[in-house]
């Protein structure tokens, strides 16, 4: 394990570990979330839900959760030069990490002047933005095991 970091509201953290030329993002202890080797949905994420907003002047996108980048990467690709991209993660650290040493593998997608990082709860940034957005992309979870915290199941 290279490093840790809290999640905040939650009781486990994350931890950046590295197999060989892989890095792996993990919760402490437990399963791992995403990996800078296996990243095909990801990027079909990114490419099938901006793909219709290419052609949009001035489309606003907010994709909630940042992982390795591969889906921000995926979703700039596809969109025009006037896009605003928000990016909301909930992990501070996995922002540091994209970066730093994360951020060769998607191509450094935070370098990007189209995109806006929100460090918080994207439920919280979809609440004050949602009326001025063209699309919601969501990549937050891997199931009841992954992030998701007793807050929100109810």
């Amino acid at each position: 394990m290279l490093e840790t970091a809290p999640i905040p509201g939650g009781s486990s953290g994350l931890g950046l570990y590295q197999r060989g030329s892989d890095y792996l993002i993990k919760i402490v202890g437990g399963q791992g979330l995403m990996s800078a080797r296996a990243h095909g949905s990801e990027e079909a994420l990114g490419e099938i839900s901006c793909a219709e907003f290419a052609q949009r002047e001035g489309a606003r996108i907010l994709i909630g959760g940042l992982g390795v980048g591969f889906t921000l990467s995926s979703a700039l690709r596809q969109l025009g030069p006037d896009t605003e991209v928000i990016v909301a993660e909930l992990v501070p650290a996995v922002v540091a990490w994209n970066r730093g040493r994360l951020g060769e593998f998607a191509g450094h997608p935070l370098r990007d002047d189209r995109v806006r990082v929100r460090e918080g709860d994207v439920s919280l940034i979809l609440g004050e933005a949602a009326s001025v957005l063209d699309a919601i992309v969501l990549d937050v979870d891997n199931g009841p095991e992954g992030l998701t915290r007793k807050a929100d199941w109810s």
